[in-house]
């Protein structure tokens, strides 16, 4: 009996040896740039000696004197029925590739040291591949992987795509970085060869040893937009380097809490705005020189920078930041985020009413402007906007929420008994 693939399913997603699927996020690169997730490591597949009977048991435990491939994922809960666990040895060798595989996919334990020759074990691949069951695909794989030289392997792997991309992926998965390689290039894969090697830099710790790593890597046979990550991940880290080296009075009053090292551009960015705002556009650890060597969009180094300066309370900072000027001079205020996200770091970071009600003011929107008003208790900005808009009833229920006596009540009772205002209602 064949297992329910709702099981099968919970399986794979808990194992901590998965199988290969064509749901599975396919852009190696995109997992690479993140810089954060280590290669999985499992214990070795299995023994070499030549000597041992290979024992293949999807029960997950050990079998005899430690026969059974170390590393073997355990099976999926087995469902109720008439479908136990595997608990008995099969010794058998009538047992042909298609029952072989049967018995496998149903837990038993098999021997498949009986498949000698080569027809027998691409037999054997075929009819696990036939099977849809990963467990198996990977169980005979490794086998093969044992009893076949490379170049064989390989050949044969070339014309069967589904077994091909699951050593691959459990060779990846393993850490077999030299079998991975061998096998890309064999396959003529220059780019994925190339990717491979720069994976290796998620092993290397010194951070030295990794700059010249990755200044090596330029030179691989990359695709055109991954030579510009590259060339971007070893800048990034050389301007890390110089970066992690400066000192300045800031430091002493808010000390550095982790290494710039290994950090993503927009951390690396924030802590430019942080602690080297003012210096010249042409020292690397400028923000202005970052923006500009990385091509970082407006709203990106905006937001960045906001948050930096607001959190220092350098309110003067943030005014110019949103402070530009046209050819007759005049100045005004402008922001690609919008100055209701404005508002909201500045709220964040405690500023104090009279600064965020300057940037409440700039909202466009009126119900926005007065949502924000309201709930940040800007109140000359909510009496401002119902006077604009003409809203006597709105004023009047407003001047319940002051406090009496408040200037902000005066102000009301001036604007109610403006006789040039012509109300709405």
């Amino acid at each position: 009996m064949s297992r329910p693939r709702a099981d099968e399913e919970e399986y794979w997603h808990s194992s901590k040896c998965r199988a290969f699927t064509f749901d599975d996020e396919d852009d190696e690169l995109c997992q690479l740039k993140e810089s954060k997730r280590a290669v999985n490591s499992l214990r070795d597949i299995v023994d070499d000696e030549e000597d041992e009977l290979e024992k293949v048991s999807w029960s997950g435990e050990p079998v005899g004197s430690e026969c059974r491939p170390r590393g073997v994922p355990r099976p999926p809960p087995t469902p109720a029925g008439p479908c136990p666990r595997c608990c008995c040895w099969d010794y058998s060798s009538d047992w042909s590739p298609k029952d072989t595989v049967r018995r496998m996919q149903r837990g038993k334990v098999c021997s498949l040291e009986r498949f000698r020759s080569l027809q027998d074990k691409l037999v054997l691949l075929d009819e696990a591949v036939a099977g849809h069951d990963g467990n198996v695909i990977t169980a005979v794989l490794i086998f093969l992987k044992r009893t076949l030289r490379r170049e064989i392997l390989f050949r044969e792997l070339e014309v069967r795509q589904v077994a091909l991309c699951h050593l691959i992926h459990f060779l990846k998965e393993t850490g077999e970085q030299k079998m991975l390689l061998d096998l890309l290039r064999f396959l003529d894969r220059t780019e994925e060869v190339a990717l491979s090697q720069y994976r290796e830099h998620l092993n290397i710790q010194d951070v030295e040893k990794k700059r010249e790593f990755l200044k090596g890597c330029i030179g691989l046979p990359f695709s055109p937009e991954d030579i510009s990550h590259i060339q971007d991940h070893y800048t990034l880290l050389e301007r890390q380097i110089i970066i992690e080296a400066g000192q300045s009075e800031i430091f002493q009053k808010y000390p550095r809490k982790a290494s710039i090292l290994n950090m993503p551009l927009v951390t690396t960015l924030f802590y430019s705005c942080f602690y080297h705002y003012t210096e010249a556009e042409g020292t690397f650890s400028s923000p202005t020189n970052l923006k500009k060597t990385f091509k970082i969009p407006d709203k990106q180094y905006v937001l960045t920078a906001l948050a930096a300066r607001a959190k220092l309370r350098a309110w003067e900072d943030v005014d110019a930041l949103f402070t530009t000027k046209n050819w007759l001079g005049y100045t005004k205020k402008k922001a690609p985020i919008g100055f209701h996200r404005v508002v909201e770091i500045l709220q964040r970071n405690n500023a104090p009413v009279q600064v965020l009600q300057e940037y409440v003011r700039l909202v466009e929107d009126v119900e926005t402007r007065l949502n924000l008003a309201t709930k940040y208790k800007c109140h000359d900005v909510v009496i401002d906007t119902y006077r604009d808009l003409k809203d006597r009833i709105q004023l009047m229920a407003y001047k319940c929420k002051v406090e009496r006596g408040s200037a902000e009540e005066e102000k009301i009772n001036s604007i109610l008994n403006n006789t040039q205002i012509r109300w709405k209602n």
